[in-house]
């Protein structure tokens, strides 16, 4: 048998402390701080816009939306059409109104950045949800005074007023968000960038055949 060998100056063997690979630099991106940085900002100022035009759908509801008529005698108001549906139009009116409120919106956000993603369809949904709840306070305060007593009172028994604009079906309050975010999807498929073609890889089985190179003719010979 042979003893280990001793490394010369104390050093240790390799076989004692076999080599260890340095770790290589860690090249990965920082996770795109800045450009995530700037989609918030981006996704904040859209939802920020879209919210502030829903006065104009307040505006539109007041002007647009069917008056209630009211009549009262010296105790109590009534209905002066008992089987009209003004409370019904109102709301279907306001529904109408956030769905082109919302068509319009995703589509003037996507003719400016040319793109989908999931921040945009947040900012949008985000915005559109405030921007109908404005435009409900901003209709209501617009229309007619909702204390139905004082009014009753200052127009006199027996003559016919209009009763406060009031949204009956909270839902509608989500046809704007929800008709943004369909119509920017909608978009996105129809005008979006595409994605370039992956290449599939040949399952056949067959050899690639390799270009022919063509082989330098030779000189003809006596020249």
């Amino acid at each position: 048998m042979t003893a280990p060998q001793t490394p010369p100056d104390g050093q240790p063997s390799e076989e004692a402390h076999p080599h260890q690979a340095v770790p290589a630099p860690d090249t990965a991106p920082d996770g795109g701080g800045p450009e995530f940085a700037r989609e918030l900002r981006e996704g904040v100022l859209i939802a920020l816009l879209v919210a502030l035009s829903g006065a104009l759908l307040g505006v539109l509801w007041a002007w647009l939306a069917p008056r209630i008529p009211l009549v009262a005698d010296t105790h109590n108001v009534y209905l002066k059409n008992t089987e009209g549906e003004e409370a019904i139009g109102a709301d279907g009116t306001f529904a109408l109104l956030g769905l082109a409120f919302g068509v319009v919106t995703a589509a003037a956000v996507f003719y400016f950045r040319r793109r989908g993603g999931v921040p945009l369809v947040v900012s949008l949904v985000v915005g559109g949800l405030l921007g109908a709840a404005l435009g409900w306070l901003v209709g209501m305060w617009l229309g007619p005074t909702p204390d139905v007593v004082a009014h009753a009172r200052q127009v006199g028994p027996g003559v016919v007023f209009d009763g406060p604009l009031r949204l009956q079906a909270k839902g509608a309050l989500l046809a704007w968000p929800i008709a943004s975010m369909l119509a920017l999807l909608a978009l996105v498929g129809l005008f979006g960038p595409r994605d370039p073609e992956p290449e599939w890889p040949d399952w056949s089985g067959r050899p690639q055949q390799e270009p022919q190179q063509e082989s330098p003719q030779e000189p003809p010979a006596g020249g």
